[in-house]
């Protein structure tokens, strides 16, 4: 399983983004379709406290935000010390 987990929907630039920038980073992650499966919006619901936007990202099961905070952890160089942890 993978360490990153990324809530998208199909029409969601921002989510087609996210998933470029890891695949850029190599950082490998799972993508849960939430506009495909009532099971991944349930997920995506209770695991970020109600988020109504994707992407929504966990890594290691937690709960990290979206596009920004993403971007913002590796900006800082604290996302891969997390994936790695």
């Amino acid at each position: 399983m993978s360490e990153v987990k990324i809530f998208s929907t199909g029409t969601c630039p921002i989510c087609n983004k996210t998933k470029t920038l890891l695949d850029k980073w190599k950082i490998p992650y799972e993508e849960a379709r939430v506009d495909l499966s009532q099971g991944a919006l349930k997920e995506m619901l209770e695991k970020t406290d109600h988020a109504r936007t994707v992407p929504q990202i966990l890594v290691k099961g937690k709960w990290i935000g979206g596009f920004s905070e993403l971007t913002e952890l590796h900006m800082d160089g604290e996302l891969e010390e997390l994936v790695q942890e």
